[in-house]
């Protein structure tokens, strides 16, 4: 296929050829003569790094997966460990707050105690006048029983379970937070990814046909209808191209293999994108024309410092407690039995039960006063922070909206610059090719329509990360149903 190709350029360029009209001033074919072996030779190296360079970037590997920027969204979502870590800290604080409510619960608990006398206790006593002494106890002495306690008006534990719960809140706030970040690294790492292949295809575009022109050139070259100087210059834009084609392959890899990472996959899978940049330029525009209110009320990080300020209240609010009473409840139902020797079949177990109340008043507490002046500065602090932290929130709102205006702006421009570009590289090989113009203006037809393809797909990749960022400041978190 590829030979049959180069016969047809081949065969195209001879046609060419024996349409023009030979210059005064060009050269006799019969005097380059000896010079055309090597230059063939160049120009087969050529066409064979061409091959190698086309057989690397256009093998399909097996097994590839196609996916699509919602597809890639679903999987990083579920599958990247930082998604997964978040999900854990929910339940962790959940757990947390179970623990906090077990508080309420009375505790209960079986007891037992043994105790062996090594020496008794020795009473003495006056009995008409003669003092006797009388040991007392047993050598063995066993107890065991049930205790239970319960919290009555526990004042701490009640502010302690409502701190809980803001904290389970803060965390799902900070999950979500995860979750916007996730999806604006996935999105862009996705458009970088469009990005690279867009421009390879662009450069590789550029690569064909710069070679193209040196083949017409060439063939025109052979038949003395063009200056050496004119292959040469041909010759010099295809390897001066080869580079960026490289480079550009590269940086299509090294896209991959981001975006891979943030979905949490396996190198190794042949993973492939649907679409290319220019499919989202409607979206583009439908974007534009429908005006939004935009608002920060969905903004995780307002949010977070919202919920800390509310936890803040709390610990105030906690720390006050601790001038406040508590009245706890308890109840034991317990045995004894005491005896000189081990026949424990023999014993005789004596219960007894008691029932009662603590009440605890603090009087004096030298530390909770500086606790809860603490807690009144790092509540003042956040209330600063948070009006600083919104001022810049609308100051970055303002200016993805600016960039994003900017953006479209440039797309249009750089729409109609390709246009123009491929009418001028039209012309201006229409103009080589009767003799009109030069090589220059060839090369430089071509340079300028490569660098306008390049700015339009540079222009909608920088609509789209601006938006993107936009979405993450805005709390746009429904990119996934």
């Amino acid at each position: 296929m590829m030979l049959k190709c180069r016969m047809m350029k081949w065969m195209a360029g001879m046609l060419l050829c024996t349409g023009i009209v030979f210059s005064a001033g060009a050269e006799d074919p019969a005097g380059v003569r000896d010079t055309l072996r090597a230059e063939q030779a160049d120009t087969l190296q050529a066409e064979r790094a061409e091959q190698v360079e086309r057989a690397d970037s256009t093998d399909a590997p097996a097994g590839k997966v196609e996916i699509n920027l919602e597809q890639a969204l679903a999987i990083a979502l579920s599958d990247n460990p930082t998604i997964i870590v978040a999900g854990m800290e929910i339940e962790l604080k959940k757990e947390a707050n179970r623990e906090a409510y077990a508080g309420l619960f009375p505790d209960v608990s079986l007891s037992g105690s043994y105790s062996r006398t090594l020496k008794k206790q020795t009473m003495v006593m006056d009995f008409n006048g003669q003092s006797q002494s009388i040991q007392i106890g047993t050598d063995n002495s066993y107890s065991g029983g049930l205790a239970v306690s319960l919290p009555v008006f526990a004042p701490a534990l009640y502010r302690s379970i409502n701190l809980t719960k803001s904290d389970v809140e803060l965390a799902v706030e900070k999950s979500r937070s995860s979750r916007l970040g996730m999806i604006n690294q996935v999105t862009k790492a996705y458009y970088q990814l469009l990005l690279a292949q867009d421009s390879y295809d662009v450069l590789l575009k550029s690569y064909r046909q710069a070679e193209a022109n040196f083949n017409v050139v060439n063939e025109m070259f052979k038949q003395g209808l063009v200056s050496e100087y004119d292959k040469i210059r041909a010759d010099v834009q295809v390897r001066s191209l080869t580079p960026n084609v490289v480079s550009a392959r590269n940086g299509v890899n090294l896209a991959k293999l981001q975006l891979k990472v943030l979905m949490g996959i396996d190198r190794d899978i042949q993973l492939e994108i649907v679409g290319n940049l220019k499919d989202y330029e409607e979206k583009l525009f439908e974007n534009e024309l429908n005006n939004k209110n935009y608002s920060l009320d969905g903004n995780s990080d307002l949010r977070q410092m919202d919920l800390n300020a509310v936890m803040l209240k709390q610990n105030l609010e906690l720390q006050k407690t601790n001038y406040m009473p508590t009245l706890g409840a308890s109840f034991n139902y317990m045995y004894t039995s005491l005896n000189n020797d081990f026949k424990v079949s023999h014993y005789n177990w004596f219960p007894y039960s008691s029932i009662g109340l603590s009440l605890t008043v603090p009087l004096f507490r030298a530390s909770t006063v500086p606790k809860i002046r603490q807690a009144g500065i790092r509540l003042r602090q956040l209330e600063e922070t948070r009006q600083n932290t919104e001022r810049m929130l609308n100051m970055q709102v303002q200016s993805f909206l600016n960039s994003m205006t900017a953006s479209a702006e440039q797309v249009l421009s750089n729409r109609e610059s390709i246009l123009q570009a491929e009418k001028g590289r039209l012309i201006a090989q229409k103009r080589y090719e009767v003799g009109k113009g030069t090589i220059l203006e060839l090369n430089d037809s071509e340079v300028a329509l490569t660098q306008t393809q390049l700015t339009y797909n540079q222009s909608v990749f920088d609509y789209l990360t601006a938006k993107a960022d936009l979405e993450q400041v805005l709390g746009y978190d429904d990119a996934v149903k």
